[in-house]
């Protein structure tokens, strides 16, 4: 399991990547009080399929510069790509993804950070 300061590093350096690229809203949700078997979300919006992408590269690429690796991909789609890092899960998504899956508002008792 990765500790706390761990993980928290880890998402500032995820946020900093999205913000690089120009993601659109990008928001951090603690999922550890409201959920059993989910820690973290990284949630941020890409314009386009080239912008989802984009963004998808540079997450990847800063993180394995530090020798992290995703455990899995999901998609990639023209809507929503799931980067997964353990504790921290990245979603990606398409403006009207964003929307209709609502994952801010499903989760609304989360802490954001």
């Amino acid at each position: 399991m990765v500790k706390t300061t761990d993980t928290l590093r880890l998402i500032a350096q995820v946020k900093e990547a999205l913000e690089d690229k120009k993601a659109e809203n990008v928001v951090a949700l603690d999922l550890t009080g409201v959920s059993d078997t989910l820690d973290y979300f990284v949630i941020a919006t890409g314009t386009s399929q080239p912008h989802l992408q984009a963004l998808e590269r540079a997450v990847r690429e800063k993180l394995e510069e530090q020798g992290i690796r995703a455990r899995g991909v999901e998609g990639p789609s023209p809507r929503w790509v799931l980067l997964d890092y353990g504790a921290v899960l990245v979603h990606l998504m398409s403006p009207e993804a964003r929307e209709y899956y609502d994952l801010e508002g499903f989760w609304a008792d989360a802490k954001r950070l």
